[in-house]
């Protein structure tokens, strides 16, 4: 008996699913472990450690063993941080927040997704694309971009579109992460404008709970909480999206399963703040929670940082990137603004 086959033996009774994942959630949390302790001894912010360090392995995630194991980690134990996060967030922090910041966050999509049917009729580009990315951008990566996908009338590049989207928003999202804490810095934001403008402005969760706490803990929670709130705007867009388009013809047979409107993780995240808001989460879970949350967030970083290709991104065309790159930057603008406006700034 080979050893591989004494070893499946030995662990007969664990479910298969865990020899599939575990070497890519091995070799995550082992980088992980390496960017706390580059943090713990040097100072390094440590989820931009884990978002470098991840990157570096990226290797890893185009071919081999790792490769599922990697996809677990970038979706559902990041996920699993994100919603862990809840445990120290309570309903004080959404009244803090106010009227006018939600307001602003709202104003912000609706905007965002007005300038990307502009820009894209400029650039000589479909209405398809333009509400793909305008959509992702404005609320929440990745997620919005599948989501979105899923009611969009279909035709021979909804396809190549979506995949496009999802590179280019996570690249994005990458920069952002690295890039907009030194502008916040410059900018003299303090940790509650820093965290409107990373929740407000940054497309995936990921890469806001990275920049956030790379900044301070207050910058974080913020962060999350903004991001969070944007998330939760993915249902009805995704709605009136649908309704405008009902009458659009699609091809037979595309009746798929859709994505639920409403992620659950956020779910998750929004019950834990509430139990939390209530009092009913003890003290000692709640620190156990937060623990790992932390460690959670820093193994989906690095599976992030690991599936992040700076070359593909390129494969739609200029066009393509200059209006994803505009309406990043229009986001990043109005909601600067509105800080400016609202005061925080």
């Amino acid at each position: 008996m080979t050893f591989a086959a004494s070893v499946q033996d030995r662990f007969r009774g664990v479910p298969s699913g865990f020899f599939t994942y575990w070497p890519g959630f091995a070799v995550a949390a082992a980088v992980a472990v390496a960017a706390q302790f580059l943090s713990d001894h040097y100072g390094a912010p440590a989820m931009l450690m884990a978002l470098l360090l991840g990157i570096a392995f990226h290797f890893l995630s185009e071919e081999g063993r790792c490769v599922a194991g990697i996809d677990f980690c970038a979706k559902k134990v990041l996920r699993i941080g994100v919603a862990l996060l809840g445990m120290r967030i309570s309903v004080d922090l959404l009244i803090g927040l106010g009227a006018s910041t939600i307001l602003l966050l709202v104003s912000a999509i609706a905007a965002t997704i007005g300038f990307g049917l502009i820009a894209a009729r400029l650039l000589g580009r479909g209405w398809r694309l333009a509400l793909l990315t305008s959509g992702s951008v404005a609320i929440c990566g990745a997620s919005a971009a599948m989501a979105i996908a899923a009611v969009l009338p279909k035709n021979e590049f909804s396809e190549r579109n979506l995949i496009f989207t999802v590179l280019s928003v996570t690249v994005l999202s990458t920069l952002a992460m690295i890039a907009y804490p030194i502008l916040a810095q410059t900018l003299g934001l303090d940790a509650r404008a820093t965290g409107i403008f990373f929740g407000g402005t940054i497309h995936d969760v990921a890469q806001v709970v990275g920049a956030g706490f790379s900044v301070s803990p207050e910058a974080g929670e913020t962060a999350t909480l903004v991001k969070l709130i944007r998330v939760t705007t993915l249902a009805p867009v995704v709605l009136i999206f649908s309704l405008a388009l009902r009458n659009v013809p699609q091809p037979e047979g595309e009746t798929g399963k859709r994505p639920p409107l409403l992620p659950g993780f956020v779910v998750a995240f929004l019950i834990f703040a509430a139990l939390n808001s209530l009092g009913l989460i003890p003290e000692m879970a709640a620190k156990a929670g937060t623990e790992a949350s932390r460690w959670a967030l820093l193994a989906g970083i690095v599976a992030v940082g690991m599936r992040t290709s700076l070359r593909r991104v390129l494969d739609v065309g200029g066009d393509a990137v200059a209006l994803v790159v505009a309406e990043t930057v229009f986001i990043g603008l109005f909601i600067l603004v509105g800080i400016h406006y609202l005061g925080h700034a």
